[in-house]
């Protein structure tokens, strides 16, 4: 079988013309602002409505050697929540059975602490079972995933992790506190110019 040149450089022509194989839009990335909490109280804590603010989430519990962070953490509330600042502790029972009680135990451990932040219905944070929020957070910080209560994830203007502090770092640290400055001075930036 013969193939003239003509039929030959149009077959090649086609072949470039179109790629071989159809390629798929690309899939963007789900950012924090696809996941929502229940809150204890029973309302929603859609994180999007949130969005290009900083957000600190932490697995918190009642009978934790760290709880007293809640009083740091409403300190860190009380002075930023005005520029924007959004922190939702996450009660759990994942770490040493120390969030064992249900709503109201979970509501007088926060009122001795003088919270004011909003508190989300009692999850998990690890594992198969864990909000999905956390099954993103540990996709995209495998690394930097919940260890003990009180892991403090900040989120950023842009829906992604911009710094993990692990259970030890109390939310008054100073690193804390400059990682949240800086996103406020960011928002605050963002939303003059805007």
């Amino acid at each position: 079988m013969t193939i003239d040149r003509r039929h030959l450089l149009a077959l090649l022509g086609s072949c470039f013309a179109q790629p071989a194989f159809a390629q798929a839009p690309a899939m963007s990335r789900p950012t924090a602002y696809a996941f929502s909490f229940a809150g204890l109280d029973g309302k929603s804590l859609p994180l999007a409505a949130h969005a290009g603010k900083p957000i600190l989430i932490v697995n918190t519990a009642s009978q934790c050697g760290y709880t007293p962070q809640l009083g740091g953490l409403q300190r860190l509330w009380s002075r930023y929540r005005d520029r924007g600042l959004l922190i939702i502790g996450v009660p759990s029972n994942d770490f040493g059975g120390q969030e064992p009680g249900g709503a109201a135990e979970i509501n007088k451990t926060a009122d001795g602490h003088g919270v004011g932040f909003p508190l989300a219905a009692k999850a998990e944070v690890k594992g198969p079972s864990a909000h999905p929020f956390y099954k993103w957070a540990a996709l995209e910080r495998p690394g930097e995933v919940p260890r003990w209560n009180f892991h403090k994830y900040l989120v950023g203007r842009d829906g992604r992790i911009a710094a993990v502090f692990a259970t030890q770092i109390e939310p008054t640290d100073t690193r804390v506190i400059a990682a949240i400055e800086n996103m406020l001075i960011r928002f605050e930036h963002a939303t003059s110019t805007g």
